[in-house]
């Protein structure tokens, strides 16, 4: 497609954000381009939840809010502007108040799934570290038991890999077992 056809539709966000409230599929919107979100998996769904139940005592200890599958994260990097839905997304800021989207999330979690690892682990990686008020990024295999965790440390991010025991999140103050997320499936 030449640059003219992309840059003729390409829709403002709020079209895209109308589009949203209105709209029975869910998609994400990357730099005036839309982007149909997929379905997913049981065993992606049964992590989700797990995670969901691990860390809700936490987060309604702390007065933060716990986001499932429908709630987009605003991102403007590189002069663009993108909407995507992570899996799970928390924010512990009283003034991120939007309505469909947060501006300002603490912690986002996606679960893997073979049509969209590439995009968690690049495009995604990149849009969300850019965001000041993002700690920690996870990443949480469904096929195996591995958690990767980007961590923003002062004025870098640091990436570690778990395979057992627990991990910290500190947006939370929390530590999180793997045995929790992954209580539902084998692996």
């Amino acid at each position: 497609m030449s640059l003219a056809a992309i840059e003729k539709n390409r829709i403002s966000v709020e079209d895209y954000l109308a589009g949203e409230r209105d709209g029975e599929v869910r998609n994400e919107y990357v730099a005036g381009q839309v982007y149909v979100m997929t379905g997913a998996s049981r065993r992606h769904g049964l992590i989700v939840n797990a995670l969901a139940f691990a860390l809700t005592p936490s987060v309604r200890n702390r007065g933060c809010q716990l986001f499932t599958n429908d709630m987009k994260v605003y991102v403007h990097h590189a002069g663009d502007d993108a909407f995507y839905y992570p899996d799970l997304v928390l924010t512990c800021d009283a003034d991120d108040l939007e309505d469909y989207y947060l501006k300002r999330p603490c912690l986002i979690v996606e679960v893997l799934s073979e049509g969209t690892e590439r995009i968690d682990r690049r495009e995604k990686l990149l849009a969300y570290t850019a965001l000041p008020s993002l700690r920690e990024y996870l990443l949480v295999a469904q096929h195996r038991r591995q958690v990767e965790l980007y961590r923003r440390m002062e004025t870098d991010w640091v990436h570690e890999t778990h395979t057992e025991g627990s991990l910290r999140l500190d947006c939370l103050e929390q530590d999180l077992a793997l045995d929790s997320i992954y209580a539902d499936v084998d692996t």
